[in-house]
């Protein structure tokens, strides 16, 4: 039997389990997905191999970690320098990111031109960088401008709150943490509530969870989700990584949607 797991801190709230070990019940694959919570990043690849693992998903606060410790990295990844996915073969760890595509799919319901990201890690970058490759021009606003230095690098609009002059945004993202583990919004109520009142949409990247952003984005009457979408679209192609791509991508939608749905997620 294979053994697969998501890497996190926090990782108790994840739903990947659900997903994975029922596609590979259904599908027939011999393998088992836990989950791990992991402190240190540092020591990822350390735990990877105690464990041995076959594959993980890397989740926050660890996915420039993650990025650092592959050994080979693969796709988009390299350019974002933020991996969420680890798959083993011959003893060598191959580092993919599945956040940016998956997050494509799950917007793509949406008409949006201008789009606004709150925060500056791994996420942030993937989904900026993914979005710019596919013609947009996203800005980015964090708390402080010392993280925004890879997106400035890259060519983005960057803000940190002290220097944020109000603009009009279809789609507003938050990638931050804010509202996972407390109440709090990802920026002063006062800077966020008129981004929001002029936007169309809002997505948080955090599932399963009406958080802080989303209760405003939804008294303001934006429409809005949350990230069980993107969950959903990252898992399907981290599963593909996982197997060798040896079944549908079809075929795994259909068994992880099932899998949402009956633990009541979807």
């Amino acid at each position: 039997m294979k053994l697969y797991a998501i890497f996190g801190n926090p990782v108790e709230h994840s739903i990947s389990p659900t997903l994975h070990n029922f596609a590979f019940d259904k599908l027939g694959f011999d393998a088992c997905y836990t989950k791990i919570l992991v402190e240190d990043g540092s020591r990822l690849k350390e735990i990877f191999f105690h464990y041995r693992l076959k594959g993980v998903n890397i989740t926050v606060p660890h996915k420039e970690w993650a990025y650092r410790l592959s050994d080979e990295v693969v796709g988009i990844a390299a350019e974002i320098e933020a991996v969420n996915t680890w798959y083993e073969k011959n003893g060598k760890i191959f580092g993919y990111n599945t956040d940016a595509p998956g997050f494509y799919e799950s917007v793509k319901e949406f008409e949006f031109e201008n789009v606004l990201i709150l925060g500056a890690g791994g996420t942030a970058k993937a989904i900026a960088l993914y979005l710019a490759q596919k013609g947009f021009n996203p800005h980015i606003l964090n708390r402080s401008s010392q993280r925004l230095e890879f997106f400035r690098e890259k060519g983005f609009t960057t803000f940190s709150w002290q220097d944020f002059s109000p603009q009009r945004y279809d789609l507003v993202i938050n990638t931050t943490s804010a509202g996972l583990k407390d109440e709090s919004l990802p920026a002063p109520k006062e800077l966020l509530e008129p981004i929001l009142q002029s936007a169309k949409y809002a997505v948080d990247v955090i599932y399963n969870k009406l958080t802080p952003f989303l209760k405003l984005a939804q008294e303001l009457g934006l429409t809005y989700k949350d990230g069980t979408d993107m969950l959903l679209y990252q898992g399907i192609l981290a599963f593909e990584i996982f197997t060798d791509f040896r079944y549908e991508k079809e075929e795994i939608a259909k068994y992880m949607k099932q899998s949402l749905k009956l633990a009541n997620y979807y």
